[in-house]
């Protein structure tokens, strides 16, 4: 099978051939279909968090279960799934048992960084990190949701914000044009904020009932004409922007950061006076990637892609790293 590699921290991309592998007990073997370049491989590709080399990235995968391994129950030969970060863990206490969080990490595997990811023609993955991808959705479309997906639908649902309440997405780029699309079906009254007039048709198309053009006006100032957002999402990694919309937050408002910003200022005297918050928000696991799945597949919400063959991985990460991609970037295996 062809695999990408990186056999150092920050190495290029080296396309391999390597044999196909065998799943062991409790884990399957999954032909790739599609696999999304998130931001978020840097860390892999830079060994930040101490990846093993030679290492194949990615973690926003879907493809199709080819092999069951030893004891495999309740998933089938033949079944499309996707696995996104949390690739399985070892099942010990109650968070890793209920899927309800990635539990200890030097017990878990987490896909594309302790353990080979989806850059390849077909990869190994514990059950327990198995989501089912629901017809109506292509590899193509159901990849990127393995990560950037979950991440801006499960902090939106987890946000305390209720049906018709004011909720404000920051950026339109790879996390932010899902977000509003997110927060639009879940019925929020949903503003987007960006930089520059010409996004505004894209924001309305993608469900915002309102825009906000932060080049020519103050986004705090225009959110609270409209009462006050109830919850703004930060897409954008740039604390500066940040900073120019908190004082846009309503009364018991939240700041939901899931943009990997350096360092952030906040206004400590208006958290205080008007009871708000400033809280952070990772991904999710199988349980939640299924659920983001299952709600793309009957609203409609799509990520919006550009799509390469895996052979172009390098001229693809590039496009990804230079920000211009709209939005997300996948690899297809041809599988």
């Amino acid at each position: 099978m062809r695999s990408v590699q990186v056999s150092k921290p920050n190495g290029p991309f080296e396309i391999v051939e390597r044999a196909i592998p065998e799943p062991g007990a409790g884990s399957v073997r999954i032909k790739v279909q599609a696999c999304g370049i998130c931001h978020s491989d840097v860390i892999s590709v830079s060994g930040l968090m101490g990846s093993p080399f030679p290492l194949v990235p990615g973690h926003e995968v879907v493809g199709v279960i080819d092999a069951l391994g030893e004891g495999v129950q309740g998933w089938r030969v033949g079944e499309r799934v996707g696995v996104g970060w949390h690739g399985g863990s070892c099942g010990y206490c109650d968070a890793c048992r209920h899927g309800k969080s990635f539990g200890c990490l030097t017990e878990t595997r987490i896909t594309g960084v302790t353990c080979d990811g989806g850059y390849a023609d077909f990869m190994i993955a514990r059950a327990e990190a198995l989501a089912r991808v629901p017809g109506g959705l292509s590899a193509e479309e159901a990849a990127p949701l393995m990560c950037a997906g979950v991440t801006t639908f499960n902090c939106l649902r987890n946000s305390e914000a209720s049906a018709g309440e004011l909720v404000a997405v920051l950026g339109l780029g790879g996390l932010g044009h899902l977000g509003v699309q997110f927060a639009a079906k879940m019925g929020f009254k949903t503003v987007a904020i960006a930089r520059g007039k010409d996004k505004e048709a894209l924001a309305r198309q993608l469900g915002a009932v309102a825009y906000i053009d932060s080049q020519t006006s103050d986004p705090s100032a225009e959110l609270l004409k409209l009462g006050g957002a109830k919850v703004i999402l930060a897409t954008v990694t740039n604390g500066d922007a940040m900073k120019a919309v908190l004082g846009g937050l309503g009364l018991d408002g939240t700041f939901m950061i899931i943009g990997a910003v350096p360092s952030l200022e906040v206004p400590p005297l208006q958290l205080l006076g008007k009871r708000q918050a400033v809280k952070g928000w990772y991904s999710g696991t199988s349980i939640d990637s299924q659920d983001t799945l299952e709600f793309c597949a009957m609203s409609g919400v799509r990520s919006m892609n550009e799509v390469y063959p895996l052979e172009q991985v390098s001229d693809a990460y590039a496009r990804m790293l230079s920000g211009n991609a709209r939005f997300r970037v996948v690899l297809t295996t041809g599988q």
